[in-house]
């Protein structure tokens, strides 16, 4: 069937923000005493907050200031922003233009909250080319359940079927394979498992073979 909309994830799929983040959490971790390893970061990513929140206590211990050391990350992400500008990912410029220049309706489907995304997607010079948003507080349950996605469907008018959705995490993969929708999965800090390559549709190494992926695709309907 041919695809009339493209979801993206934003953090480590269009914002190179993973590593930064990451950089963040070992920091602060440390300032308070605890150590953030990489391994344990990994199980943390397509996560909403609340739920970040309550696996750090997890594993960390209930005592672990979880709330107060997420706020102070985000003040180093968005520091870190300011100095050096919001870094994206390769060739996310070309497949926005491409996909806006063939009407693809674009959809922001993102953990991340609202008010976070619309910042960061605005200073990043791409908020334009979006259509609408789903964030992290605008959903009961958030990835891998279904829902950010069947919402993001409905905010672009397609069905599941027509759609692709793009993502980097393993939480975001499961999230597109419950909801029906044809993922392109392409990885950041996390290459996927066998299980979870199995639920993708296609795995690129960069958004340029994303894109060549749809522009094969479309061929296939011309």
């Amino acid at each position: 069937m041919k695809k009339k909309a493209v979801i993206f994830d934003m953090d480590g799929l269009m914002i190179d923000s993973e590593r930064v983040t990451y950089d963040g959490y070992v920091k602060i971790c440390r300032e308070f005493g605890y150590e953030m390893t990489l391994d344990f970061y990994k199980t943390l990513l397509g996560l909403r907050i609340n739920v970040i929140s309550q696996k750090l206590k997890e594993h960390f211990g209930k005592f672990f200031p979880s709330e107060e050391i997420i706020r102070r990350v985000h003040i180093y992400i968005e520091e870190y922003f300011q100095e050096k500008g919001v870094p994206l990912k390769t060739g996310l410029q070309e497949i926005l233009q491409y996909l806006k220049s063939r009407d693809y309706k674009l959809i922001v489907a993102t953990s991340t909250a609202r008010i976070r995304a619309e910042k960061i997607l605005k200073n990043a010079g791409i908020s334009q080319y979006f259509d609408g948003y789903v964030c992290g507080d605008e959903v009961v349950n958030g990835k891998p359940d279904k829902e950010i996605f069947i919402k993001a469907c409905e905010k672009a008018k397609v069905k599941p079927e027509e759609a692709y959705v793009l993502e980097d995490s393993e939480m975001g993969i499961l999230a597109a394979s419950r909801a029906n929708i044809s993922c392109i999965c392409v990885p950041d800090m996390k290459y996927p498992s066998e299980e979870m390559e199995a639920k993708t549709y296609k795995v690129a190494n960069n958004l340029l073979e994303a894109l060549e992926i749809i522009k094969e695709d479309e061929k296939r309907f011309e």
